[in-house]
């Protein structure tokens, strides 16, 4: 795997508008992102020879063949990890494009979460869900809200982790989303805010929960040395890494709910690109739910198992703190995009162009992404 450092760059990003209700369906959606991220890396559709489409929201390889008229398509995959999808196909291109199998690879998800299909409803048709309705439903847990809270309120019990400590997160990523001019929740938070918000599955609140939105977001992996001709400034990809928890397809069967696959792919993209926590200047880690947050930066090694609670308090986590993280608002404040949103910004802040929450000097970057039962995939990036 360390033969793959470097070896590739995001080339292009490209994001619609982020709403409530676009009024646009998935395709379109997935259409105008994938255009613009094509643009943005100056290059034409023709020329671009891979696509991983997100399995689970319709589309496929020949829906982009026909759209944008893709004369030439070569490779072509899925990863079917739900939020994690959007960072585990950067893995996947990677290899494709190190291999010589594609030459500049697109990776668009879209998705109408808030005016067509909700996130309760995926669980008919992701099949790693299929077991939830034998170990799970039996127990009322059937939104993703219900099979988290169990995690987060065993984590309480063992290590005292407050909600006050998950208003943290909450708060610190409003204030970003703020300063974000495509967010679609832009209204101030407070600790008291987030207190008094209403309980969702206890110990989660509403202010725990990510949003339902509308939108989409593509990225474009391309050989590094042909990114060094294309119209922007490289990204290159460091590490990557994929992990999936014990017991993946069941959360109440683990043997630990509190240790997410995450855990067992972070040494191997850490590993990958040779760096250590302290060299990451930027972190947009997927918070599906602000727990989920906490979790994996135990799990990426931050901080110890048990102490995510005090590490994401009194402003280390913020912009200007010493890990600043979703820095864009991320899908509790900006939206809902199954993580793809957060690349574009680790993308943003590597190139300097992250507006009024550019993270100064910000060189060495890192994603993650978190899928439904636990998988989990993280991305280490340079400029």
């Amino acid at each position: 795997m360390a033969g793959l450092t470097d070896k590739c760059a995001i080339t292009g990003i490209g994001e619609t508008e982020y709403s409530k209700n676009s009024g646009k369906s998935v395709a379109a959606l997935q259409m105008e992102a994938s255009l613009k991220a094509i643009a943005d890396a100056g290059l034409k559709p023709t020329d671009i020879d891979g696509v991983i489409p997100y399995g689970n929201m319709e589309m496929v390889a020949e829906d982009f063949i026909t759209n944008l008229g893709l004369p030439d398509l070569r490779y072509s995959a899925v990863t079917p990890l739900g939020g994690a999808s959007a960072v585990a196909a950067i893995q996947a291109a990677v290899s494709a494009v190190a291999s010589g199998i594609a030459n500049n690879v697109l990776i668009p998800i879209g998705r109408n979460g808030s005016s067509g299909q909700r996130i309760g409803a995926r669980a008919g048709e992701m099949p790693q869900f299929r077991l939830i309705g034998e170990f799970e439903m039996p127990q009322g847990n059937i939104a993703p809200p219900q099979l988290y809270a169990h995690m987060a309120r065993r984590h309480m019990e063992l290590y005292g982790t407050k909600s006050e400590q998950l208003a943290e997160i909450a708060v610190s990523t409003r204030a970003n989303a703020i300063l974000n001019d495509n967010a679609v929740m832009t209204k101030p938070m407070t600790i008291e805010d987030h207190q008094n918000s209403r309980i969702i599955s206890d110990p989660l609140r509403l202010f725990d929960c990510c949003l339902e939105s509308d939108g989409a977001a593509a990225v474009i992996v391309s050989g590094s040395d042909r990114a060094k001709d294309l119209a922007q400034k490289p990204i290159y990809i460091m590490g990557v890494g994929e992990g999936h928890p014990d017991s993946p397809s069941t959360i109440t069967q683990r043997p630990d709910i509190t240790t997410l696959g995450t855990a067992k792919a972070a040494p191997r993209a850490f590993g990958m690109a040779g760096v250590s926590h302290k060299d990451i200047d930027v972190a947009e880690i997927y918070d599906c739910f602000t727990y989920i947050v906490m979790c994996q930066l135990e799990d990426l090694g931050f901080c110890k198992k048990g102490e995510g609670g005090d590490f994401v308090s009194n402003g280390r986590i913020a912009r200007g703190g010493e890990l600043p993280i979703n820095t864009h608002g991320g899908l509790l404040s900006q939206s809902h995009i199954v993580g793809m949103n957060h690349v574009c910004e680790l993308v943003k802040q590597l190139r300097g162009s992250a507006g009024k929450a550019q993270v100064a000097n910000a060189e060495i970057g890192l994603v993650t992404g978190y899928g439904d039962m636990g998988d989990g995939s993280v991305a280490i990036m340079r400029n």
